[in-house]
């Protein structure tokens, strides 16, 4: 594998991005989170990003940090809790729950605003042409690093489950060679499922080099990350102008 490959998103959203996406794949009220289970989650998902050597800011191991604290003073009975001048409530949750609900509230109006721009920009072409790709939101269906993260975590315990698979010794994948390979499966022909991406590999190695061929080619917008809904399987499609 090309070691010294790091993988850099245009856009990356942050540690409380992550944590609503926790609690919307549970399918769970934020007011009933278990800081056990959110908290392993969240670390599995930090492991994830380790693996894959994407780059992370500062940010998402603070807030591991203060999970991690979280769910050890979850587990200490009321009288034996540490003391928290900030803390109001016994429920060391709470503080957490504070900032995911702000958040959300900030995240469901600023989704709101780019509608309506969007709409304002259907009635009132711009001058000078399309908008720059860069500027350009993800289209509906679109997915983002999260939802990709959580099919590669699957595919990752689907091969380690096969008894056949092995790490063959010296094995060497490339991430440009496996870039040629997607986009000769996308090029012409409908979407590919996200797990026939991986139907053939033999190794936990060409996983991860494959997915992040994947991760440049959306990058680059060569090809487009498509779900249509929440619970099923990814799709990969060409970029469409």
């Amino acid at each position: 594998m090309e070691a010294d490959y790091k993988v850099k998103l245009d856009v990356f959203e942050g540690p409380l991005d992550l944590l609503l996406y926790l609690i919307k794949q549970d399918e769970i009220d934020i007011y009933d989170i278990s800081l056990e289970r959110i908290t392993r989650q969240y670390l599995e998902y930090l492991q994830a990003f380790k693996e894959l050597n994407i780059e992370l800011a500062g940010e998402f191991i603070v807030m591991a940090a203060n999970l991690i604290y979280l769910k050890s003073r979850s587990l200490l009975p009321a009288s034996q809790q540490p003391p928290d001048e900030d803390a109001d409530e016994d429920d060391p949750r709470w503080d957490l729950i504070r900032q995911l609900i702000e958040y959300k509230k900030f995240k469901e109006a600023a989704a709101e605003l780019h509608l309506r721009q969007l709409e304002q920009q259907r009635i009132f072409a711009r001058e000078g042409g399309l908008a720059s790709p860069l500027e350009e939101p993800l289209r509906l269906g679109e997915i983002g690093i999260f939802q990709l993260i959580n099919a590669f975590r699957i595919v990752i315990k689907r091969v380690e489950a096969r008894q056949d698979v092995q790490e063959i010794f010296g094995e060497r994948f490339s991430v440009s060679e496996k870039i040629d390979t997607i986009l000769q499966r996308v090029a012409a022909g409908p979407p590919v499922r996200f797990s026939d991406l991986f139907g053939a590999v033999v190794s936990r190695v060409e996983v991860v080099v494959t997915f992040l061929a994947l991760l440049e080619l959306i990058r680059l917008k060569q090809v487009r990350a498509i779900q249509k809904n929440i619970f099923e399987e990814i799709e990969i499609a060409a970029a469409t102008p």
